[in-house]
């Protein structure tokens, strides 16, 4: 875990609405997701394609998401940084019974609420094909 220790409180937060759209934490409704974007918001999918608010609301009108904790899935290797007043980059792993992603969103603190700004998930590994692993120069 990379997290300050003056942002466990935050980090403690924001860990438990990861995956977004896929916790009961992070809402189980269209109006609940809705909620939590920004107005601006986007995302950056692991085909590495960009897709807007609008096409994600859609998107999960039509079908709606998987809850992680019953199918299975795990979060590990977390970091928390700040980027600014309020604002906050949560970095993660999940892994998907064998489909391994880094995960980023920027999170910003929003009157009581957290709403996500920008997301993006990017394939490390799946079932059968290797582990990516960077190592420092």
């Amino acid at each position: 875990m990379h997290v300050a220790e003056d942002l466990l409180p935050v980090f403690e937060q924001l860990r438990e609405l990861e995956p977004i759209f896929h916790r009961a934490a992070f809402g189980t409704s269209v109006e609940d997701f809705e909620r939590r974007m920004a107005p601006d918001y986007w995302e950056v999918g692991a085909s590495g394609k960009r897709y807007s608010r609008d096409f994600i609301v859609k998107g999960l009108e039509q079908h709606p998401p998987v809850d992680a904790e019953a199918a299975g899935w795990e979060r590990s290797d977390f970091g928390l940084r700040r980027l600014g007043p309020d604002t906050y980059l949560l970095t993660y792993t999940l892994d998907q019974k064998g489909r391994l992603t880094r995960r980023a969103t920027i999170w910003q603190h929003v009157g009581e609420e957290w709403q996500i700004v920008f997301h993006q998930g990017t394939i490390a590994a799946e079932k059968g094909k290797g582990r990516s692993e960077e190592r420092p120069g």
